[in-house]
């Protein structure tokens, strides 16, 4: 008796973690940051992005953070979908090449990593939070928080 009970409670734990695939194709119009103010293209779970992209690396004359602007560009992958929605959330990764377009990063290259979660609020809207990491030669590596705001449009 207690294996059938061990076997149902099992039996329906695994399918109250089931977590639904992501859509075939999405589109995404990014309006904060991250991963830039843009345009985004997922397939299955590879995506490619640009836009601009706002961040605080550089500091004033006072040492205050200021905001330095780049172009950025580069590849995402989604990973372990969470919830059950048709479109559910999920954890991403990415690696990116940008290019500075003011202050002390004014047409410098360099490579941004970023690591986080997206979370799926309504229909298309969603929000992600994560952690960047900025490289370009002649600076210190940065690590910033990344936020974001998106509506993404799902299609086949």
């Amino acid at each position: 008796m207690k294996e059938i009970i061990l076997f149902s409670l099992l039996l329906s734990a695994t399918g109250a973690f089931a977590q639904r695939s992501f859509s075939k194709n999405e589109l995404s119009i990014n309006a904060f940051r991250n991963p830039s103010i843009g345009l985004e293209f997922r397939h299955r779970q590879l995506s490619i992005h640009a836009g601009y992209y706002p961040t605080a690396v550089s500091k004033n004359s006072e040492g205050s953070p200021q905001t330095t602007s780049f172009f950025r560009t580069g590849v995402s992958l989604w990973f372990l979908p969470v919830g059950r929605k048709e479109n559910p959330s999920s954890f991403y990764t990415s690696l990116s090449y940008v290019r500075g377009l003011d202050r002390t990063y004014k047409n410098e290259n360099g490579l941004m990593v970023d690591g986080g979660f997206r979370w799926m609020i309504w229909k298309g809207l969603n929000a992600r939070i994560g952690a960047a990491v900025l490289a370009a030669p002649n600076h210190t590596i940065k690590l910033n928080p990344t936020g974001g705001l998106s509506y993404s449009f799902f299609f086949n």
